[in-house]
C-alpha cells in the first residue's frame, strides 16, 4: 500500500516537473522571439544600437543587475519577496570600502563583506519565519535601514576607491578587466554564475523543496519539508546575490555612489515576473528572468538613445512593472479557473 502511494506521488512530482518545465521553456522561447524583434528593430531605428561601444555598456549594466535578479528569483520562487537589495548591494559597496580603505586586504574585504549580508539575511528570514512578520514588511524595513546606515558610514559623500585599487590590480580586474581586450570581465562572471544558478534551479533538491514550499507552503510542511530552514536560506541567498553584485560594482566603478542601487528592487521583481517567476510562489526559472531583465535593459537603452527625458523613463518603467505583476496576476487567475 505505501509503495503504491509512494509511487503515485512520485508520477505527480514527475508531471508537475516536467508540465512546470514546459511552462518555462514556453515562456523564454516568446521572450527569446520579443527580444530578437526588439534588437532587430531598434538596429535599423538608431545607428548608435549595434555599436560594440553601446552594447558593452548594456552589457555592463546587466551583468551587475542580473546578479541580484538572480538571488530576487530564489526568493520569489519561495513565496517570498525581497525590497531591500538595492540597499544590501549599496551596504557591501559601503563595507568594502570602509574596510578596504581601512588597510584590509581586499578579497578580505568582499569576503566579510558577503559574509556580514549573509548573516543579516538570516535575520530577515528570523523576523519572517519565527516572529512570523511579513517578507514585505521586513524587507521594506532593511531596505531603509541598510540605506541609513550607508548614509551614516559615509556621511552621504561618495567614496572614491580609485587610488587604492591601483594597488590591488588583480582585484580591479574582477570590474574593470577585458577578456581579450574586447569582452568585460563581469559579464563572463555574470554568465558563469547564472549558468550555475539555472543548473542548480533546475536540478538540485534544495531548489525543488524552495518550489514546494513556495507552491503550497502548508502542505510542503506536512510533508515534512523543513519550510523555515528553506525561508530563511532562500533570504540569506537574496542577500548573497546582493552583496556579490555589490563587490563588482564597486570595482567596476572604483567607488561607492550613495545612490546606488535605488530602484533596483522594482527592476528585480518586474524582470523575474516578465520571465515568468509568479509573485506567489512555485514558479519560475533564472533564464526567464534574465531574458527578462535582458528586455527591460533594451528597453531602457531604447529610451537613453532616443534622448526621452529622465523622469519619463522612471515613468515608462514602472508602468512595465505594473503591467508585469497584472499580466502576472490574470495568469494566476486563468490557471485557477483551469484547475476548478
Amino acid at each position: 500500500m505505501n509503495d503504491k502511494a509512494d509511487t503515485g506521488m512520485a508520477e505527480r512530482k514527475a508531471r508537475f516537473d516536467l508540465k512546470r518545465l514546459a511552462v518555462f521553456q514556453m515562456r523564454e522561447i516568446n521572450l527569446l522571439v520579443i527580444l530578437l524583434v526588439l534588437i532587430t528593430g531598434l538596429s535599423f531605428a538608431s545607428p548608435y544600437f549595434a555599436k560594440w561601444a553601446n552594447i558593452k555598456v548594456v552589457l555592463g549594466s546587466l551583468s551587475i543587475d542580473g546578479i541580484v535578479v538572480i538571488g530576487m528569483t530564489v526568493i520569489l520562487i519561495s513565496g517570498g519577496i525581497d525590497l531591500s537589495v538595492g540597499s544590501m548591494m549599496c551596504l557591501s559597496m559601503t563595507i568594502i570600502a570602509k574596510f578596504f580603505l581601512g588597510g584590509m586586504n581586499p578579497w578580505l574585504a568582499a569576503l566579510l563583506s558577503v559574509l556580514i549580508c549573509a548573516a543579516i539575511g538570516a535575520f530577515m528570514g528570523f523576523l519572517v519565519t519565527y516572529v512570523r512578520l511579513s517578507h514585505f514588511i521586513v524587507s521594506l524595513c532593511f531596505m531603509g535601514i541598510a540605506r541609513g546606515v550607508v548614509h551614516t558610514l559615509t556621511t552621504g559623500t561618495p567614496i572614491s576607491l580609485v587610488r587604492v585599487l591601483s594597488n590591488a590590480p588583480r582585484f580591479r580586474y574582477l570590474g574593470q578587466g577585458q577578456i581579450g581586450g574586447v569582452m568585460p570581465m563581469t559579464v563572463l562572471i555574470f554568465i558563469v554564475i547564472a549558468i550555475i544558478a539555472e543548473v542548480v534551479v533546475r536540478k538540485s533538491l534544495l531548489m525543488r523543496l524552495v518550489f514546494y514550499t513556495g507552491s503550497n507552503e502548508k502542505a510542503a510542511a506536512y510533508s515534512g519539508i523543513n519550510v523555515r530552514r528553506v525561508k530563511v536560506l532562500t533570504c540569506m541567498v537574496c542577500c548573497v546575490f546582493s552583496a556579490i553584485a555589490g563587490v563588482i560594482y564597486v570595482n567596476k566603478f572604483s567607488g561607492v555612489p550613495v545612490t546606488a542601487g535605488t530602484g533596483l528592487e522594482m527592476t528585480a521583481i518586474a524582470s523575474a515576473v516578465i520571465g515568468g517567476v509568479s509573485m506567489n510562489g512555485g514558479k519560475g526559472s533564472i533564464l526567464g528572468a534574465i531574458l527578462g531583465l535582458s528586455l527591460m535593459a533594451l528597453v531602457q537603452d531604447a529610451l537613453t538613445l532616443f534622448n526621452v527625458p529622465a523622469f519619463w523613463q522612471e515613468l515608462i518603467r514602472y508602468i512595465i512593472v505594473l503591467g508585469a505583476v497584472i499580466i502576472d496576476a490574470l495568469r494566476q487567475n486563468i490557471a485557477v479557473r483551469r484547475a476548478e
